[in-house]
C-alpha cells in the first residue's frame, strides 16, 4: 500500500473496542475522516452515551533542526501536515501498529484499549541507530462531545490540573486524564476547522474545532527509547512502562483465548471470531451482557442481538455470554415484545417497535439449547417464551396478532426493512410478512420441543404450527414466479400480495424448522441465487424490479430509499449459505463451492475497516461498501454459516 497517497490511505480504517461500547478508530494514515473517529471514544453509560474525548495525538520529531510532523489533518482546501508520507507499514492484529521512518529513526506506534476500561494506551518505541539527538513531542487534541454531534471552540471550556504523571482535564461535568512517563508542558491552543470528508458526503455537518492543552516532550539520545500516553476516564493516577506492557500482554492473551482450539490456524475463522468479540459488551443498567449492533454509531438492538447471538457466542463457545445476553432482553420483555432498542440513558424506557425481535429471541434460545443441552437455563426463561407466544396469538402492541388462519399480522415498519422518512415508508410491509411467519412457525416448533423436555403444557403449540403451515403454503406461494410472495396485505385482503423478489423468503428455507416441500425450497434458493446473490451478500430487491436502486449513497433520505430496495446486506449471506447447503447437500463439491462464495467477504475484511465486515454494499457492481464500518450481524452470520455449513461443526 502506498501510504503517501492520501486519497488511497483514507479509504481504509481500523477499529478497536473495550467491551463497554467504547472504541478507538481512524484511518490507516491517521487522518480522521468521520466525526466518529478518535483515539478515545468513551462509553459513559455502557454500552451507550459514547463521547469523543481524545480526537488524536499529533506527534512531532525534531532531529538536527529538521521537523517531521507525523499527523495528518484535513482543513478547508488543504491537507496539513502530511505525516502519512512517513508511514512505512501498518498492522492491525492483535493491535493497530504504525511504523514511521524519519531519516534514520524508526518510530513504532502501538494502540490498545484495556478490556473493561474507558482507556486508550498509545506506546511509542523509537529506534535511533545512529544515536542522534532529537526531541519527540506529542500534542493531544481533545474534545467532549457526543459521537453524533460536533462542537466549536465557543461551546467548550476546558480546565486542566497537572499531577506528577500528567494532567486531568475537566469540561462541564466530565473529567478525564492524560498521563505519560515523559514530562508535560501546558500550552493551550485551539485547532480550528477540522473537516470530516465522509460526513460531508453523507450530508451532515462536517467541521469542528479541537482543543490542545499542551504537549508531552521527550529528549532522544539513546539507541532505543520507549514512552507512552494514556487517555482515560479512570482516575488512578500515573502509570509506568512496566504496567503498560502488562496491559498490552493481558489484552493480547485475552484475544488469543477467543479462538477455539483446533481452529486457531484457520485464518478466516480467526478473523471472524476476533471481529465478533468487539460487539459483545457490558450493559451497566442490567449488569449483564449485550451485543452492539454496529460501530461506530449503533447501540444494542433486540433484532440484531438475537440474530447475532448464535454466531457471536454459540459458535465460539461463549455460552456464559449467551445466557447473559438472553437474560438481558428477557428481563425487559413487555406484553410479548423484547426491546427493539435500549435508550441512550438509564431513565428512558426501551423501544418495542419490532415484530420479529421476540421471534428471533425464541430462535436464539432454541439454538442455545441445541448447542448446550442446558435445560436449566431454558426453564428460567420459559415464562418469557410462553409470554411471547401468548401475546402474539392474542394480540399485543403495534397491531401484532395471529389471524384466524394462524398467520401473524402486524402494523407497518416493524420488520427489519423499516426505513422511513417522515410519513414515507420506503418498504411498506404492513400485513403478513413472509419471514415473520417463517419465524412464527419456527418459534412454535422450538417451543414444542423445549416445552416437552421441560414437561410443560405445550398443548396447542403443535396444532397452531400445523395451521400456520397450511395457510403459509396456500397463501404465500407465488405459482407464477415459483417463490414466495414477500408480504400479504393482511386480514381480509390476502389477494393484495407483494410479488417483489426480496431475500426475506430465504428464511423459509434456512431456519431450523420450516414449512415448505423440498421442491419449493429449491425454487426459492434458485431465484434468490439468480436475482439477488452477489459476492458480498444478497440484494434486498431484484434488479429487474422498477423500484430497484443500485447504489447506496448521498444524504439521509437518499440512502434510506435505497437501504432495502437493492442495497446488499452481508448478513443475509448466512441464511443463504445455510439454505443452499440444505437443498444442494448431495451435490459433489458443495463445501468448496460455498467456501468460494465467501471469498469476496474474506477479501473485503482487508479492504475497508480492516478485520471486520461492513453493514451494506451497493447492489450494482463494483459493490462499494457503505453504512457503518463494522456490523454485528454481518460478522455473526458469516461466522455461523462458515462454522456450521462449511466447517460442518454443528
Amino acid at each position: 500500500m502506498n501510504y503517501a497517497d492520501y486519497n488511497k490511505g483514507k479509504e481504509k480504517e481500523w477499529l478497536i473496542t473495550n467491551g463497554l461500547g467504547g472504541y478507538a478508530s481512524s484511518t490507516l494514515i491517521g487522518a480522521n475522516t468521520r466525526k466518529y473517529h478518535g483515539l478515545l471514544i468513551a462509553s459513559m453509560s455502557p454500552p451507550v452515551k459514547r463521547r469523543v474525548l481524545l480526537s488524536s495525538l499529533d506527534e512531532e520529531l525534531i532531529v538536527e533542526g529538521n521537523e517531521h510532523s507525523l499527523s495528518v489533518h484535513k482543513y478547508p482546501d488543504v491537507i496539513h501536515p502530511h505525516g502519512n508520507e512517513y508511514i512505512e507499514s501498518t498492522t492491525i492484529e492483535p493491535f493497530p501498529v504504525f511504523r514511521y521512518r524519519a531519516g534514520s529513526m524508526m518510530i513504532k506506534k502501538s494502540i490498545m484499549m484495556p478490556y473493561g476500561e474507558n482507556t486508550t494506551i498509545v506506546r511509542y518505541d523509537i529506534n535511533n541507530p545512529e544515536e542522534k539527538k532529537g526531541i519527540f513531542r506529542i500534542f493531544p487534541l481533545v474534545n467532549n462531545r457526543s459521537i453524533h454531534h460536533m462542537t466549536s471552540s465557543s461551546e467548550l471550556n476546558f480546565s486542566q490540573q497537572k499531577f506528577s504523571g500528567g494532567i486531568v482535564l475537566e469540561e462541564k461535568d466530565l473529567s478525564f486524564c492524560l498521563c505519560s512517563d515523559i514530562p508535560y508542558k501546558a500550552d493551550e491552543h485551539w485547532y480550528y476547522n477540522f473537516e470530516y470528508e465522509i460526513e460531508l458526503s453523507r450530508g451532515y455537518p462536517y467541521r469542528e474545532d479541537n482543543f490542545n492543552p499542551g504537549y508531552f516532550e521527550l529528549k532522544i539520545e539513546d539507541y532505543k527509547v520507549v514512552c507512552f500516553i494514556v487517555a482515560s476516564t479512570e482516575t488512578e493516577g500515573s502509570r509506568d512502562i512496566e504496567k503498560v506492557q502488562k496491559q498490552f500482554d493481558k489484552e493480547k492473551k485475552r484475544k488469543a483465548n477467543i479462538i477455539r482450539g483446533k481452529w486457531k490456524k484457520d485464518t478466516f475463522y480467526r478473523k471472524l471470531a476476533l471481529a465478533g468479540d468487539s460487539f459483545i459488551v457490558h450493559r451497566r443498567s442490567s449488569e449483564s451482557r449485550s451485543i452492539i449492533a454496529g460501530y461506530h454509531w449503533f447501540g444494542d438492538w433486540g433484532r440484531d442481538t438475537m440474530i447475532s447471538l448464535p454466531g457471536m457466542t454459540l459458535v465460539t463457545g461463549r455460552f456464559n455470554e449467551a445466557r447473559s445476553i438472553l437474560s438481558t432482553f428477557a428481563a425487559h420483555c413487555k406484553k410479548g415484545l423484547i426491546p427493539n432498542l435500549f435508550p441512550e440513558d438509564a431513565v428512558s424506557s426501551p423501544s418495542y417497535n419490532t415484530v420479529d425481535a421476540s421471534l428471533w429471541f425464541i430462535h436464539a434460545a432454541g439454538r442455545y439449547y441445541e448447542y448446550t443441552d442446558d435445560l436449566e437455563f431454558i426453564e428460567r426463561i420459559w415464562h418469557v417464551i410462553e409470554n411471547i407466544l401468548a401475546h402474539y396469538r392474542n394480540g399485543t402492541f403495534y397491531r401484532i396478532k395471529m389471524d384466524d388462519d394462524g398467520l401473524i399480522e402486524h402494523g407497518g415498519q416493524l420488520t427489519w426493512m423499516d426505513a422511513k422518512a417522515g410519513e414515507i415508508e420506503f418498504t411498506p410491509r404492513k400485513g403478513k410478512a413472509c419471514e415473520i411467519n417463517a419465524l412464527w412457525y419456527n418459534a412454535l416448533i422450538y417451543a414444542t420441543k423445549m416445552g416437552k423436555e421441560l414437561d410443560r403444557d405445550i398443548s396447542g403449540y403443535h396444532e397452531l404450527a400445523e395451521l400456520t403451515k397450511k395457510s403459509f403454503r396456500t397463501k404465500f406461494w407465488n405459482h407464477e414466479k415459483e417463490c414466495l410472495f414477500d408480504c400479504l396485505s393482511g386480514s381480509g385482503h390476502e389477494n393484495e400480495r407483494d410479488a417483489s423478489v426480496r431475500p426475506n423468503q430465504i428464511f423459509a428455507v434456512s431456519l431450523p424448522n420450516t414449512m415448505l416441500s423440498p421442491d419449493s425450497e429449491k425454487c426459492i434458493v434458485d431465484i434468490v441465487t439468480e436475482e439477488l446473490l452477489t459476492p458480498y451478500g444478497l440484494r434486498t430487491l431484484s434488479p429487474h424490479d422498477p423500484a430497484y436502486i443500485g447504489t447506496y449513497g448521498g444524504d439521509t433520505e437518499t440512502r434510506d430509499a435505497a437501504y432495502h430496495n437493492g442495497t446488499v446486506w452481508p448478513w443475509l449471506m448466512g441464511p443463504y449459505v445455510t439454505a443452499y447447503s440444505k437443498v444442494y447437500r448431495n451435490t459433489p463439491g458443495i463445501k468448496r463451492k460455498l467456501s468460494d462464495l465467501l471469498k469476496g467477504i474474506e477479501k473485503h475484511m482487508d479492504e475497508a475497516c480492516i478485520g471486520t465486515i461492513s453493514e451494506v454494499f451497493d447492489g450494482d457492481m463494483p459493490h462499494e461498501a457503505g453504512g457503518c464500518v463494522s456490523q454485528a450481524w454481518s460478522v455473526a452470520e458469516v461466522l455461523r454459516c462458515y462454522y456450521e455449513n462449511i466447517m460442518n461443526e454443528k
